[in-house]
């Protein structure tokens, strides 16, 4: 798929031209990633989605939403973006952290997935795109031994009420949790984090369902 291509299909999630943080090269990174995708997904199940247009929106656009919301393209967003420490927990094939790490590079990023060859195929994403600061984590989130991050993503898991505690608890204090669910999940995860704070929901582009939600504490993790 061309770079024009992809920006089009983009544009609703990211914003107009100037108002994005994707830079040319960003493009071509995306192509790359949904050639390597695509070829993957013949030998494990990374995405059921198999329609490269879809890929683009689904995947890429859902996560670079995220990424605006978290990390907004404000002239001076690269100084306050530096050295933040990001975790996408369950990355499977890489949605939302690695479009995050293409729209703000400056993060550190570190994906957790305790697959071994989805593990293996993020690996081979970061190393073909040439990423840097990126920690692929091949373990479960409860066995991480220094488990405190900025901002922890969580998208499109299993065992959701399981897994949003644990989410919750690698994030530092005055850290952000930012999920992608859908809408009528919300209640759930307000009443399984009821001591986190939530922002307004945002909606995501082209879903009749699917939204953004980002919950903070002000207070450490017991």
């Amino acid at each position: 798929m061309n770079d024009a291509r992809i920006a089009e299909l983009l544009a609703p999630y990211v914003g107009a031209p100037g108002a994005s943080r994707l830079k040319p090269e960003a493009l071509r990174d995306i192509s790359t990633y949904i050639d390597l995708l695509r070829r993957w997904n013949q030998r494990i199940n990374l995405t059921a989605i198999r329609n490269e247009e879809e890929i683009v929106t689904r995947h890429f656009g859902e996560s670079f939403f995220a990424a605006s919301l978290l990390f907004p393209p404000c002239s001076s967003v690269s100084s306050v973006v530096k050295g933040v420490a990001v975790a996408d927990l369950g990355s499977g094939a890489g949605f939302p952290g690695l479009p995050i790490k293409l729209w703000a590079p400056e993060i550190k990023l570190t994906l957790i997935e305790s697959n071994q060859k989805k593990a293996t195929f993020l690996r081979e994403v970061a190393r073909a795109l040439t990423l840097t600061d990126v920690n692929i984590q091949n373990a479960r989130a409860e066995s991480l031994s220094e488990p405190r991050f900025d901002v922890v993503t969580l998208r499109a898991v299993e065992r959701f009420e399981s897994i949003l505690p644990i989410a919750a608890s690698l994030v530092s204090p005055r850290g952000r949790l930012a999920i992608l669910i859908g809408q009528a999940q919300l209640a759930q995860a307000r009443s399984i984090l009821p001591s986190q704070t939530w922002s307004e929901l945002h909606p995501i582009p082209g879903s009749s369902s699917r939204v953004v939600a980002i919950a903070s504490q002000d207070e450490p993790n017991k």
